[in-house]
């Protein structure tokens, strides 16, 4: 497919968020914010958007960086998925989010691709999203009319539509503390074995009783299995209150994959193939994080 230049297009570089905000009201459905650009500047480069003014949210410090509070994990909209993979805290703490960031691109494109941008783009195959799911997370977003948070199961209407309203930018992403023995796994199937999106993506995560045996919580989250990465609730009940071992994963694994709805495609796959690789991937991936979760102290 021949790519054309970037279309032409003024330039912004606020270094705070009123500024961007400020620029967001005056430009209106004219302007896009950018960060890594991963995304947005190959579409303009085949005029599939075509703004007019693009707003650098590069300046601003706040948006960037991982940290811990009383409420949680925080990771700023500006960190890059190679500076998640790369973090001790978040592959002590979390690693079935760098599960996630190694299976993502190239080590180029993960350099410069942001988490925040990763969750706006709003496509189902989104590798970051699943595991966000399964984590409980919330992200935080701010306009003029303030501030809010939603879940980030909540983010989402559709293949590439969101909640987040014109004006507003998503400024961070915030984690509930783990809890002291859970574990997770997030697993992708593609054709092949790098800088592939996913023909489908499951992330469980399990919090197991002092035994290690039965499983006290548990969340499934899956990705290119509906118009939108959804939980799959009747699994996550098969799990709860029950020991974990194969044949309860099996169970757990059919109900996923029969309240799944994917969509048919005839380049990448079939309904049927993805119902199929959902059952095989969500029973692999409760094992997994059964699996981790018993390592937990």
């Amino acid at each position: 497919m021949f790519i054309r230049r970037l279309p032409k297009f003024a330039h912004h570089a606020p270094v705070t968020i009123t500024e961007v905000l400020d620029l967001l009201a005056r430009w209106g459905g004219q302007a896009r914010v950018f960060a890594g650009g991963t995304d947005l500047f190959p579409a303009m480069k085949k005029r599939e958007q075509t703004p007019g003014h693009l707003i650098s949210l590069k300046g601003i410090a706040d948006l960037s960086g991982i940290s811990i509070d009383d409420r949680g994990i925080r990771i700023g909209a500006l960190t890059t998925l190679g500076e998640i993979e790369r973090s001790p805290f978040i592959g002590q703490h979390l690693p079935i989010l760098r599960q996630a960031m190694k299976l993502m691109a190239s080590p180029q494109i993960r350099t410069l691709a942001t988490i925040g941008g990763n969750i706006c783009n709003a496509v189902p195959s989104a590798d970051s999203v699943p595991p966000l799911i399964a984590l409980q997370a919330t992200v935080k977003m701010v306009g003029a009319d303030g501030k809010r948070n939603v879940f980030v199961e909540d983010f989402f209407r559709g293949p590439k539509e969101s909640v987040l309203r014109e004006g507003e930018i998503l400024t961070e992403i915030l984690i509930p503390k783990p809890h002291p023995r859970s574990g997770g796994a997030y697993l992708k199937l593609m054709r092949r074995s790098a800088m592939e999106l996913a023909l489908v993506g499951v992330a469980a995560y399990l919090h197991i009783e002092e035994t290690q045996k039965i499983c006290t919580g548990a969340r499934i989250a899956l990705g290119a299995a509906a118009p939108t990465p959804v939980r799959a609730p009747a699994a996550e009940a098969l799990l709860v209150h029950r020991e974990i071992n194969e044949a309860r994963a099996k169970e757990a694994a059919r109900a996923a994959a029969q309240d799944c709805c994917p969509r048919s495609n005839s380049i990448r796959a079939s309904v049927h193939y993805r119902r199929a690789m959902v059952e095989v991937l969500t029973k692999r991936a409760i094992l997994e994080a059964f699996q981790s979760a018993s390592r937990q102290d």
